[in-house]
C-alpha cells in the first residue's frame, strides 16, 4: 500500500463478509490505515474476532452490524441505518460471497439458482441500491467488490459459479456507466486470486491451503483501491493480483 498509515483518517468504511477470510484482513487493513470501520457479516462471534483484531492492531474499536445479506428487507435498511448512526460512508469493500453448487449444469435444482443469484448478483444490487447515495455524496467514494475468474472463463462444473459472477460485474460495470461526469465515485471489481480461504477450501479440498497466499497478503492491494487520491477516471476497472 502506498501513502502513510493515515491516508484513511477520518473516512468511514463498510467491509462486507468481515467474520473471517478476505473480509476480515482488509477490515483490519483499513482500520490500520486510519479507517473508521463498519463491520457486517452474519456470523457475530466472528465480527467480535475482527474487532478484537482492529482494537489489537489500531486501539480502536470498529462498529459491528450482524446481518445476513440474504435477508434482502434488513439489507434494504442497511444505507440508511449507517446514515442516522453515523452520517457518512466513504468506502464499501464487498467480500461477503458464498461459493454455490459446483456441479454439471444438468444436475442442478431451480434452488440452487435461485440462492445462487439472491447471494450474489441481487445482494450486489441491492448493496449498491441502499449504499450507494451515501458513497455519491462522499468527496472520495470507493467501491471495491470482488470478483472470480470464472466470471471471464467458464469452467466445467462452475456454471453457476460463472453466471452469477458474470451478472454481478455487469451490474457493477452498469453502475459506473450511470455516474454522471465528474463524479468523484471510484467503482472497481477486484479478482483476489488463490487465496487461502473457507471457500477456497470448500471448493478445492485436496488443494494445499499453504501454497497459497494468505488473505493479508493482499488486503494493502484491497485498501490501496479505498485511498482518496487520484485514481484512473471514468470506468470501472477489473484489476487483480497481476496489474
Amino acid at each position: 500500500m502506498t501513502g502513510s498509515v493515515t491516508d484513511l483518517t477520518g473516512r468511514v468504511a463498510l467491509i462486507t463478509g468481515a467474520s473471517r477470510g478476505i473480509g476480515r484482513a482488509v477490515a483490519v487493513a483499513l482500520a490500520q490505515a486510519g479507517a473508521q470501520c463498519i463491520l457486517t457479516a452474519r456470523a457475530q462471534g466472528g465480527l467480535e474476532h475482527t474487532d478484537d483484531l482492529v482494537r489489537q492492531h489500531t486501539g480502536q474499536n470498529a462498529t459491528l452490524l450482524p446481518l445476513d445479506l440474504l435477508d434482502g428487507e434488513k439489507l434494504d435498511t442497511l444505507g440508511p441505518s449507517i446514515a442516522a448512526r453515523i452520517g457518512r460512508l466513504d468506502c464499501v469493500v464487498h467480500c461477503a460471497g458464498e461459493l454455490g453448487l459446483l456441479s454439471p449444469l444438468s444436475h442442478m435444482q431451480p434452488g440452487d439458482w435461485e440462492r445462487g443469484l439472491q447471494a450474489g448478483p441481487l445482494t450486489t444490487w441491492r448493496l449498491i441500491r441502499t449504499l450507494g447515495p451515501l458513497l455519491e455524496h462522499s468527496p472520495a467514494g470507493r467501491a471495491v467488490f470482488l470478483t472470480d475468474h470464472h466470471a471471464q472463463v467458464p469452467e466445467p462444473f462452475w456454471g453457476l459459479v460463472a453466471a452469477t459472477r458474470a451478472a454481478q460485474d455487469a451490474i457493477v460495470r452498469t453502475w459506473v456507466r450511470e455516474m454522471p461526469q465528474g463524479s468523484p465515485l471510484r467503482i472497481n471489481l477486484f479478482e483476489p486470486g488463490m487465496v487461502a480461504t473457507r471457500l477456497r477450501r470448500l471448493a478445492m479440498p485436496a488443494l494445499d491451503q499453504k501454497s497459497l497466499m494468505p488473505p493479508e497478503a493482499i488486503a494493502p492491494r484491497i485498501v490501496s483501491l479505498c485511498l482518496p487520491g487520484p485514481q484512473p477516471q471514468g470506468g470501472c476497472i477489473r484489476f487483480d493480483m497481476e496489474t
